[in-house]
């Protein structure tokens, strides 16, 4: 019994190791020698600058580090640019760092989504958010994924303007290198500039466009360094000597400001089993059942889940429970099989049948009635389908689920755990549906449906008519399955979501606890509507 306990924490603990790996290889960025270029020319890295800036030993959730990993022939790490939700003074905040070791801090089409998901984490929460700025604009060879289009980098500017007129989100920019052309409309649409002595530059155009397009003979430094615009322009509000005293000025800004609303809590219990155990729960075959009880008992404070309606509809498990002594409502999927009450067949879990969409539906409505942040487990394989489900109604009661996800005005966080398959994942607050935060696990599957569904799609009928003449398929067709199913594990990996944002992090299953209660903590900063990226308050201005 020993070995094969040991056998089933394989896949769980080798992709976390792998994804460990990968991440400590992009957080050097563009490696070795352009740290110490950056060191050089007196200044920290964008992490060291983090570093300094959030509160010693405190959990720090980075979003987007995988983004664009396996693009560019890996020359984008982190796509040039560090978002982080952290904790300055005890307070919880957005940062958005340019990474000058990558490509000099400069802006590639998946730098834009960065910076547009940090600030909409902001928007939504109504946290500060703080921007160290360090690039050298857009990156020219990829202009057309970067400039032009409504979430081009003119949204980041846009949002910039709602949060400073609208949603009071407070916004403090430190120039700590260049910043330039339409760049530099970040730092002044922010509520605060900060420049520093001899390494900082803010100007719509360097010195070599200035002579290219005026003929004048100007210096940086003189054009739009931290003096001129500190005693000439008024652009900017303080000069400070280095990064170091630029990082403490941003520390006294954000401890001067009000203090917002706090997420309602006692205590934090521990869970009642370690988080390590999560290893062992988690199947090597992602498509064996296992314990979910068991996994939140490893999540929840004191392992207590108040079971809403446990006796119903089991193949979805929904109640009432605390994260790190914060109250949230949890709503998860059941794995393996279910027995139905009456004599009629088994259920399968990870399923949603009309029954369970129906008692989902409710359990949403009502938290979002006690404003009870919501929780979702992600293990889903999508909607019954068969004669019996649609007589049932389940297309109705999926759509009364998918509503009652959609219009909840509470925060939303979700963790998929493994499977997160076609409508399924929709219902259980997919990306579309705006959720405040979305993780997953190393062993997370993202997409329509698994390889072995899409060669019975695409393929089932010649398979059929095959087996009805007593042949198998040949080589040719066999290869084509194969690559089918190849495509299919390549985009189900939970990094290949991560690269294209539709995660917001992959985490490990260690730092789960630490993760969703910072991300619970961050969006109850904000106690009014959250859904969409922002919702405008009902007087304006």
């Amino acid at each position: 019994m020993k070995i094969a306990n040991v056998e089933t924490t394989k896949r769980l603990r080798q992709l976390t190791d792998e994804l460990q790996q990968l991440e400590s290889r992009l957080r050097l960025g563009g490696g070795p020698d352009k740290i110490e270029r950056q060191h050089q020319q007196g200044k920290l890295t964008a992490r060291e600058r983090i570093a300094l800036l959030l509160d010693k030993d405190s959990y720090q959730q980075e979003i987007g580090l995988l983004v664009a990993y396996d693009q560019y022939e890996g020359g984008a790490p982190g796509a040039g640019v560090v978002t982080v939700v952290g904790r300055v003074e005890g307070r919880e905040v957005v940062v958005v760092a340019n990474d000058a070791t990558v490509k000099a801090g400069s802006w590639w089409p998946e730098t834009i989504k960065k910076i547009l998901r940090a600030q909409e984490i902001a928007m939504r929460s109504r946290v500060p958010i703080i921007y160290l700025v360090d690039s050298a604009g857009v990156n020219l060879p990829y202009q057309g994924g970067v400039f032009p289009g409504q979430y081009g980098a003119a949204r980041i500017f846009y949002y910039n303007s709602i949060m400073r007129r609208y949603l009071k989100v407070p916004q403090i920019s430190a120039v700590m290198g260049p910043c330039i052309a339409g760049g530099a409309y970040l730092p002044a649409l922010s509520d605060i500039i900060i420049m520093v002595e001899g390494t900082s530059f803010m100007g719509l155009g360097g010195a070599n466009l200035v002579k290219g397009a005026t003929g004048q003979t100007i210096d940086n430094e003189t054009l739009g360094g931290a003096r001129t615009h500190n005693e000439l322009s008024g652009v900017a509000h303080y000069r400070v000597a280095d990064d170091q005293t630029c990082i403490e000025k941003i520390r006294e800004f954000v401890s001067e400001l009000p203090q917002s609303a706090t997420a309602a809590t006692i205590e934090p219990g521990e869970p009642l089993h370690p988080l390590e155990d999560l290893y062992d729960i988690i199947p090597e075959d992602h498509r064996q059942p296992y314990d979910v009880r068991k996994l939140l008992e490893c999540l929840l404070d004191g392992g207590h889940l108040d079971e809403f309606q446990a006796d119903y509809a089991k193949e979805m498990i929904t109640g009432h429970a605390r994260i790190r002594g914060i109250q949230v409502g949890v709503i998860a999927n059941h794995r393996g099989m279910v027995r139905a009450p009456g004599g009629k067949p088994p259920r399968f879990g990870g399923i949603i049948y009309t029954e369970s969409a129906e008692k989902v539906a409710y359990f949403i409505e009502t938290c979002n009635r006690h404003q009870t942040p919501l929780l979702f487990v992600q293990d889903v394989s999508g909607f019954m389908v068969g004669s019996e489900a649609e007589h049932s109604g389940i297309i109705r009661a999926g759509a009364r689920f998918v509503e009652a996800m959609a219009t909840a005005v509470v925060p939303k966080i979700v963790l998929t755990v493994n499977h997160a398959s076609g409508a399924g994942y929709y219902a259980m607050a997919g990306q579309g549906f705006d959720p405040d935060f979305i993780f997953s696990w190393p062993t997370g599957r993202m997409g329509v449906m698994e390889g072995d569904s899409a060669v019975q799609a695409v393929f089932g009928s010649q398979l059929e008519k095959l087996k009805k003449n007593g042949k198998s398929p040949d080589a040719a067709l066999e290869a084509e399955m194969k690559k089918v199913r190849e495509t299919y594990d390549m985009e189900l990996d939970a990094k290949y979501a991560a690269a294209r944002g539709f995660v917001d992090a992959v985490i490990a299953p260690e730092d789960t606890r630490l993760a969703l209660e910072l991300s619970l903590r961050t969006s109850q900063n904000y106690t009014g509507p959250h859904v969409g990226q922002f919702v405008l308050p009902q007087s304006i201005s």
